[in-house]
């Protein structure tokens, strides 16, 4: 597992709070890569990415799901229109708790889905009662990733099933240009840690999940920054980030960077499924 110690919850929470715009602006209502098969376009991808995981994750309608790193709430109120889920989410950011509700409402699914501002860390559900525990790119800015798997395997009904999508540092790490590159995407990210595939199986394995899907989606998602590096370049965000936080600027450079780790395979995207035991 690669570490990056300069990284605090505050950090997250401000970079969220900050850069919300920009996503929205840059990128679209979800925060997270797309997953190509052909020529789709961004936002058909966005979607896609969404729809894939919870077929894999075998979502019924009608599940109880909780949404943790909900971001502006884009897979919650999909879960909640497409597969008549009720949906809880957790955001570190008032910022995206507050742009999800309103988001919710204006998608006629506000009774449906409700938003927390909370900590991933430190909040807390009643044991036996989730059917899925949903997280798309949000384990990388957790701090005790093995403690988190523990205590999703607590909220989980028997037979539920924890789907993540994760950005996870490649299988050879070594001392060299991996190591390096996986770093400066920590530091540029706001991850305190990536772990890698094995990590993640390992984490969940001794939380008593059973792992049931643990997939290499890289070539399908590597597109998203190759479109975000040049809408960055073309818009001219990156002045504007300049007047208003060093960090941003920062966060900007680095789609470059973790553009050529996933081509270099320093990098990886994984997608892994796991079920509670009955």
């Amino acid at each position: 597992m690669i570490t990056c110690p300069g990284v605090t919850p505050q950090v997250i929470r401000f970079h969220y709070d900050l850069s919300t715009l920009f996503y929205r602006f840059l990128w679209g209502p979800h925060i997270h890569h797309g997953f190509w098969e052909g020529n789709e376009s961004p936002r058909t991808a966005q979607l896609k990415l969404t729809e894939t995981l919870a077929a894999r994750a075998a979502i019924e309608p009608g599940s109880r799901a909780l949404d943790i790193g909900c971001g502006m709430g884009g897979s919650a109120i999909h879960l909640a229109r497409h597969r008549q889920c009720r949906v809880t989410g957790v955001t570190i950011s008032p910022v995206q708790r507050s742009w999800a509700s309103l988001s919710a409402r204006w998608h006629g699914v506000g009774g449906q889905v409700d938003f927390m501002c909370a900590d991933a860390e430190a909040v807390d559900f009643p044991a036996d009662t989730a059917d899925v525990v949903w997280s798309i790119e949000c384990t990388e800015h957790l701090f005790d990733k093995p403690r988190f798997f523990e205590r999703v395997a607590d909220w989980l009904r028997p037979g539920g099933r924890v789907a993540i999508c994760a950005w996870l540092a490649g299988p050879d790490m070594g001392e060299g240009q991996h190591r390096a590159a996986v770093e400066k995407v920590c530091e540029g990210f706001f991850c305190p840690s990536l772990g890698s595939m094995d990590d993640y199986r390992d984490w969940m394995e001794r939380a008593g999940l059973v792992v049931e899907t643990s997939e290499d989606w890289t070539s399908q998602v590597l597109r998203t920054w190759e479109i975000c590096d040049r809408r960055v370049r073309r818009s001219g965000v990156r002045w504007v980030a300049r007047l208003i936080d060093r960090d941003t600027v920062m966060f900007f450079d680095r789609f470059q960077t973790i553009l050529d780790a996933y081509r270099s395979g320093a990098m990886q995207y994984g997608c892994l499924v796991a079920r509670k035991p009955d």
